[in-house]
């Protein structure tokens, strides 16, 4: 991408075999985890080097069938473009991985795509949406755009925002351009006041508040599978599958619990959700796994 310097920063992509990645997860999972999160510069371009078979929907099949203590195998940072139709249909049929997909998009008006060095157009974008969630429903995507970058314009903003409304991400990440030595775009005249870039960001966010506070509501009344982290008293915070560590919302559930039992780190427990705010949801303990 012209904007990203970590590429440069880290050198050529190198894949891990599937037998040291599974290493590492049964080890994990002897220590007690339950979820594990698989994180690269460009995910779905994983084993493309090794020209020996190796590929993403290979090694979850196998970390799947493999490491069956891991509950939740969460896919972050996927390039769009390489987003095939044998990954999703991993997705879609094994239960340990978890219907959410991290698949940073950065804009979607077709000028800023071009200048950003992006491969897709915006028309190609929705058509990758609509593969994504017909191959693999009720899936969780989570993206990330840039604002100001240098050309953008009012009209492109206003782009984003109905693309925001239209697609209904569950999770959104917003950065403003800022320059980076040794990039592409360094090159270009940054155009964009700070201040407009500010007040671009606060746009776009609130746009994308709504639709998350929208995304959260239709939930209540559902009963989820929630991973529990910690304790805050009689109150035990967790997570659903469609809720990344750090970066997502959480679950908040409160007692009454069946038994008396507070839901300690690391269980597993399904929960009816009663009430949503913008990004977190509050639920009742329904049974306990």
């Amino acid at each position: 991408c012209g904007f990203c310097i970590i590429p440069k920063l880290r050198g050529p992509q190198r894949s891990r075999t599937i037998d040291s990645v599974e290493r590492e997860v049964r080890a994990l999972a002897e220590g007690g985890a339950v979820e594990v999160n698989l994180v690269a510069q460009d995910l779905t371009a994983y084993g493309r080097d090794r020209r020996d078979g190796t590929s993403l929907p290979v090694l979850l099949r196998a970390l799947a069938v493999r490491v069956p203590a891991v509950r939740w195998l969460r896919l972050l940072y996927a390039y769009p473009a390489s987003v095939t139709d044998e990954l999703l249909e991993v997705m879609a049929s094994e239960p340990a991985v978890c219907r959410y997909l991290d698949m940073p998009l950065q804009h979607v008006a077709d000028p800023i795509l071009r200048a950003m060095r992006r491969e897709r157009s915006g028309a190609a974008i929705r058509r990758l949406l609509a593969r994504v969630r017909a191959t693999v429903p009720g899936i969780a995507l989570r993206s990330s755009f840039i604002v100001g970058f240098p050309g953008e314009t009012d009209d492109h903003v206003r782009a984003l925002c109905d693309f925001l409304e239209e697609s209904e991400f569950a999770h959104v990440g917003v950065f403003r351009y800022s320059p980076e030595e040794g990039t592409a775009a360094a090159g270009l005249p940054d155009d964009v006041p700070e201040a407009v870039k500010a007040a671009r960001w606060e746009r776009v966010m609130a746009v994308q508040a709504r639709v998350a506070a929208r995304v959260a509501a239709a939930r209540i009344g559902r009963t989820v599978e929630v991973l529990v982290e910690r304790v805050d008293g009689r109150v035990a915070i967790g997570r659903t599958a469609e809720q990344a560590p750090e970066i997502d919302g959480v679950v908040r559930l409160a007692g009454p619990f069946p038994g008396g039992r507070v839901p300690e780190p690391g269980d597993l427990v399904h929960a009816r959700v009663t009430g949503a705010d913008t990004y977190d949801l509050r639920a009742r303990v329904v049974r306990a796994r």
